[in-house]
């Protein structure tokens, strides 16, 4: 298989030619259409990005920022303390949350998170596995959170 070389732009954008079935075609078409991408390009560049990070992720030693959504019901006596410990045990890793309230009793919180991937999806297991807790899904991205806080180095 000869992989022909990118044509380099000055914007730094690369070039490629791809060559797909017509079904696949349509397909793309329809999710550009759909999604509001402005061009195939775009779509294109969103997905193999997407698939990489998720590569990346896998590996499970890459640092990567991530957003964990839970879904939980409140009205189990344990569960937010249990959920704050699990938060506080990772706190290097857990950056902030934010709970919305929905209807009855039920909660979503969104978790911000920054640390190897195998680190971040084992806080959301941890996570997952309380009693009372009806949805988590973790989504990673290569994108980094800039560091909050710079050290300085005390001065004599």
């Amino acid at each position: 298989m000869r992989i022909a070389s990118p044509t380099e732009c000055p914007d730094g954008i690369r070039r490629i030619t791809i060559s797909m079935p017509e079904e696949t075609f349509q397909l793309l078409d329809r999710l550009i259409h759909q999604r509001g991408f402005d061009s195939r390009s775009q779509a294109i560049s969103e997905m193999i990005h997407q698939r990489a990070a998720e590569h990346i992720s896998s590996i499970g030693t890459e640092v990567m920022a991530g957003a964990l959504t839970l879904i939980y019901d409140e009205s189990k006596s344990s569960l937010l303390r249990e959920l704050s410990k699990i938060c506080r045990d990772h706190v290097a890793e857990v950056i902030s949350s934010q709970h919305i309230l929905l209807e009855e009793d039920n909660v979503m919180e969104v978790i911000l998170m920054q640390g190897p991937a195998r680190t971040l999806r084992e806080i959301t297991n941890e996570l997952v596995t309380c009693k009372g807790v009806k949805h988590a899904q973790l989504t990673l991205t290569p994108h980094l959170i800039p560091p909050l806080h710079a050290k300085t180095v005390a001065r004599a």
